[in-house]
């Protein structure tokens, strides 16, 4: 039996809406798409999705509380939130600079998490 699974295209402005057609888990046709790299992302969407992990962990001594941190690659959506978890437990002391790498190998996906930006000692004299 052939269903069809919508999604809109996230990798350009056009935000494309996409139609994928699948039958018994396989799919037949994407539908939608300007460019070939909508249909990739349809049949990723449906197949395997996959995310970038965006969050924050705490910092001390630093010029501020939280730093911004990524994923260097995508994770399987599933394991998103307990990414997130691990993340919320790990205390970084300043200085810290961007791209530094804050955990490797993140929940075993070989995927290593890096800060997003630099982020200055506390000043003297400063609380």
């Amino acid at each position: 039996m052939k269903r069809e699974h919508s999604y809109t295209c996230i990798n350009c402005p056009l935000s494309c809406s996409l139609e994928l057609v699948e039958e018994d888990g396989e799919v037949v046709e994407v539908r939608g798409n300007d460019c070939k790299t909508g249909a990739k992302y349809a049949v990723q969407e449906f197949t395997d999705p996959r995310r970038v992990v965006t969050t924050t962990v705490t910092v001390r001594g630093g010029a501020l509380p939280l730093l911004p941190v990524r994923s260097t690659a995508t994770i399987p959506k599933e394991r998103v939130k307990d990414a997130v978890a691990q993340l919320a437990g790990i205390v970084v002391d300043a200085p810290v600079s961007n791209g530094q790498l804050i955990t490797s190998d993140i929940l075993g996906t070989g995927v290593d998490v890096i800060s997003s930006r630099d982020l200055p000692r506390k000043a003297d004299g400063e609380d």
